[in-house]
């Protein structure tokens, strides 16, 4: 194995690992910016060490350990300190350690199963309401989803200063906040299951439609947010919209091969060919969906979002399309869930089911909405919908507000190529 190989096999370890490493970590140091550089530390030895003496049998337990030696380290010494330093009293488990060898038996029992339920704690810990929605984003990816600053930094087309002092002040505020390194429990579980749904939604959609840059989808960031939906449902399985959202992301993300064409050029569902979906993947969601059904109480806001993916996933052509029970979901979701954005959706629902005048009146209605005023997918609906109504020039209009309001290059390309249809004469190619 070459010096370039063995890197690139120490990398998907790594993506593969860290998660589990800093979660159990975390949960001994109760720090999370400590976990995360000792963690760190076992990577940088891993790569010193590797190359001499080749793979370990099992690479994700030799990180681990490696970690864990420097937290026992550190939790070794705060027990010395410990008359010094009263805060560190609330860590039973170190001053009841009456020996080192009987200190290192515990550390090392308490690392032994639950990895799942650490992770767990992890992810709710990055997802805290106490952090913006940018900063639980940017936290998550690092120190569960494993992705490097720059790689965060080039998903939401930020500089990498940008996105570490965004990470390092996240940390921080939790640090600041003692924040608990456990699951919620009771009436503050619902909130916190919220706010990491809505993370993890949050990058999967970057990547679906990414918001700015030259790529229209970025399939990395699904992947990274499919991988944690999936953890989440099966942690979390009587958990109704964990397993909403996990279906809605897997029939999303079934779409992705042929949302493009071979030169990255956007590809709108009408046009898709449904060859390209991913079977798999829908059969997935479909799956999950199931579940989500099955769990006593209503749907939430997730779940009826992955039925109206269902319907798509189910449909063996555009034509197919049960539109007019899309646009009865989109009505029970607006009433669960108000947003503009879904009422834009529910408006793109009605037009296809009821015709383009019909969902043209719900648009108009949203013209006045101030969330919406530099929305780009506003003006964009409303062209097709004029398009449709042969209102061309008024069409044309709506498309060029579109391209311009965009902040990605491939869709901006995509409406001015719109635009450009609206001004041909009719016998024109």
């Amino acid at each position: 194995m070459t010096n370039q190989e063995l890197r690139a096999t120490i990398d998907a370890i790594w993506r593969i690992e860290s998660a589990r490493v800093i979660a159990r970590v975390a949960r001994l140091t109760h720090d999370l910016s400590l976990a995360e550089d000792y963690a760190q530390d076992a990577l940088l030895t891993a790569l010193e060490v590797w190359p001499a003496k080749g793979l370990p049998d099992n690479p994700g337990a030799w990180l681990m350990t490696a970690a864990k030696r420097r937290a026992l380290d550190y939790l070794r010494h705060q027990t010395m300190a410990a008359s010094k330093h009263v805060e560190f009293a609330r860590d039973l488990e170190a001053h009841s350690a009456v020996t080192e060898q009987v200190f290192a038996e515990r550390i090392d029992a308490s690392l032994d199963g639950e990895v799942d339920d650490d992770i767990l704690r992890l992810i709710f810990t990055a997802c805290h309401p106490v952090l913006s929605p940018d900063a639980r984003a940017a936290l998550t990816l690092k120190v569960v989803g494993g992705l490097t600053t720059q790689e965060i930094a080039r998903a939401y087309l930020k500089s990498e200063s940008t996105i570490a002092q965004r990470i390092v002040r996240a940390k921080r505020t939790l640090a600041e906040a003692r924040v608990p390194f456990e699951m919620p429990r009771g009436a503050e579980l619902a909130p916190r299951l919220a706010s990491v749904l809505e993370v993890v939604y949050l990058f999967f959609n970057e990547g679906y439609a990414a918001t700015s840059g030259n790529h229209w989808t970025r399939p990395e960031l699904c992947d990274e947010a499919l991988r944690l939906g999936r953890m989440l449902a099966s942690l979390m399985p009587q958990e109704a919209e964990v397993h909403g959202l996990a279906a809605l992301m897997e029939i999303q993300a079934s779409r992705l091969p042929a949302r493009v064409d071979s030169k990255g050029h956007p590809i709108l569902l009408p046009d898709q060919d449904r060859s390209r979906w991913d079977r798999l993947l829908i059969q997935r969601g479909l799956a999950a969906l199931a579940g989500a059904e099955s769990l006593p109480g209503a749907l939430g806001p997730y779940t009826l979002q992955a039925a109206i993916a269902a319907c798509h996933a189910r449909a063996a052509t555009y034509g197919e399309t049960d539109w007019p029970q899309i646009a009865a979901l989109y009505e029970a979701l607006a009433q669960m869930a108000p947003s503009p954005v879904i009422a834009l959706n529910r408006a793109v629902a009605v037009g296809m089911a009821f015709g383009p005048a019909a969902g043209l009146e719900l648009v108009d209605a949203l013209l006045a909405e101030p969330t919406l005023t530099h929305y780009h997918l506003l003006p964009s609906v409303r062209g097709d919908l004029l398009a449709r109504l042969d209102r061309i020039h008024e069409a044309r209009t709506e498309f060029e507000r579109a391209a311009a309001l965009t902040c990605n290059g491939r869709e901006r390309a995509f409406l001015l190529a719109r635009a450009a249809v609206c001004t041909k004469k009719p016998g024109q190619p």
